[in-house]
């Protein structure tokens, strides 16, 4: 690999609320990268736990800390892209961690692709509140190739602790949307890819996701209100063609799959069954269940499980 230039240089965004329990793994992980050429930018926003001393207690250099009042995980991350002073973004959430290897992986993919792509992201695994390993989720996107805006309208991946972008993307494509609070990654990335910046995705698990009670995504009737959201204003805005119904109603379908199965991690069974009905109405079959990062007979096996957690 040549030696990195200020093109491959990068500002990583960690955004932070109340998480002082994680945060110190995540700026672990970061500083830790055999990857060395990177500023770290930890936006508090506006946390009142011990955020601020976890930060204090930093004195790497490449580390600085932006305070703001407390306005959301979305004008967190826009506050960082302001902050950021290198040609690339990235972003970690608070109580997920980067293994070693991320950075050097996703600069290794951008030299090979070369500047027809905006940005490149890689698979997830996850672990639980104490950093322990999880079994993988049940879509092992382990593949590699281009994602499209298609693809981001079908599923929500790469997830935003596991992307890193041209700084250049935001001043035309626009900040994440404070109105979102949740989804707000996926309604960005249908969004520059829209607009023809190229996405490839190394199936390769590189960041660690953490699942804990305190979850953004735990809360699943604001996730069902904001990914409807994000998919109604992608049909409106062309991302892909408006006449092209096929395809929005297994757009559809995936969503209300998707959303019967946070309803049903909720506890909300009734609505589970519900919004799992509603994805069978809405496209019965899908023969080709691979190309939505599902195994066969997908919602077959979602009814199984949930009749079995009855019993």
């Amino acid at each position: 690999m040549p030696s990195p230039a200020l093109s491959d240089q990068v500002s990583v965004v960690i955004p932070a609320y109340n998480y002082a329990q994680f945060l110190p793994e995540a700026i672990a992980s970061v500083l830790a990268q055999t990857w060395k050429h990177f500023e770290l930018i930890v936006v508090d926003d506006g946390s009142t736990d011990d955020t601020p001393d976890v930060c204090a207690r930093c004195t790497d250099p490449r580390v600085r800390t932006v305070r703001q009042p407390n306005a959301g995980l979305s004008a967190a991350r826009n506050t960082g892209i302001r902050e950021a002073r290198f040609a690339h973004v990235a972003f970690l959430d608070a109580d997920d961690r980067w293994e070693p290897g991320f950075l050097t992986a996703v600069f290794r993919e951008f030299h090979r692709l070369g500047p027809a792509f905006a940005a490149v992201g890689t698979a997830c695994s996850r672990m639980n509140a104490s950093g322990d390993p999880l079994p993988p989720p049940r879509q092992n996107f382990l593949h590699t190739g281009e994602l499209t805006a298609a693809s981001f309208c079908l599923r929500n991946r790469p997830l935003s602790s596991s992307i890193v972008l041209r700084r250049e993307v935001f001043a035309e494509c626009g900040p994440f949307d404070t109105a979102l609070r949740s989804s707000e990654d996926r309604d960005m990335w249908i969004r520059v890819a829209a607009r023809g910046h190229r996405f490839h995705y190394l199936g390769e698990p590189l960041a660690v996701i953490r699942r804990h009670p305190q979850n953004m995504s735990k809360n699943a009737p604001r996730m069902k209100h904001n990914s409807g959201l994000v998919l109604r204003r992608a049909w409106r805005s062309g991302a892909v063609a408006r006449w092209h119904f096929p395809f929005w109603l297994r757009a559809a379908s995936i969503h209300y799959f998707l959303v019967a199965w946070t309803h049903f991690d909720d506890g909300l069974r009734a609505r589970a069954w519900m919004y799992l009905l509603t994805s069978v109405l809405l496209w019965p079959v899908f023969l080709r269940a691979h190309r939505v990062a599902e195994p066969p007979l997908f919602r077959l096996r979602a009814a199984a499980h949930f009749l079995h957690a009855h019993s």
